[in-house]
């Protein structure tokens, strides 16, 4: 799927957020670590949040730059969502929200550049950021 005007980036944008949340929910109630738990809930509560940033950038300036042509980004490898098995660990959760976190960093820094809207492109530039800084911290965590 391309990714071709800014209405398309911009619902794009949202579902990872809403995807990921759900993802996030559920690994944080199965995750058994105490400071994964937590910090998959922060990430749960971080994209819901981004969701809702995301859906009033897109609403805020639907009448002037929705069809505004976007180029240069496709879809395909960003949506990817890990799906969790019944049988997954702590470990798997983990590798899971790094993998995600890093997709989404990667997405968000091209998206950052292709966007004419610099509202949108500010705001994807700080959520890259604040992805990068996810990782450090769950690459921190000692988990077993």
């Amino acid at each position: 799927m391309s990714l071709n005007t800014f209405g398309a980036v911009m619902s794009f944008a949202a579902d990872i957020f809403r995807r990921s949340a759900d993802f996030y929910r559920t690994a944080a109630s199965k995750a058994r670590d105490p400071k994964l738990r937590e910090s998959l809930q922060g990430l749960q509560k971080e994209a819901e949040k981004h969701e809702a940033l995301m859906e009033q950038i897109r609403r805020e300036n639907v009448s002037e730059m929705i069809l505004e042509p976007v180029s240069g980004l496709a879809a395909e490898g960003y949506r990817t969502i890990p799906q969790l098995r019944e049988n997954e660990v702590d470990a798997d959760f983990l590798q899971a929200a790094v993998d995600l976190e890093t997709g989404q960093q990667k997405f968000f820094a091209q998206a950052s550049a292709k966007v004419c809207l610099p509202e949108a492109a500010r705001a994807f530039r700080k959520i890259s950021d604040k992805k990068k800084t996810n990782l450090d911290c769950l690459l921190s965590l000692k988990i077993g």
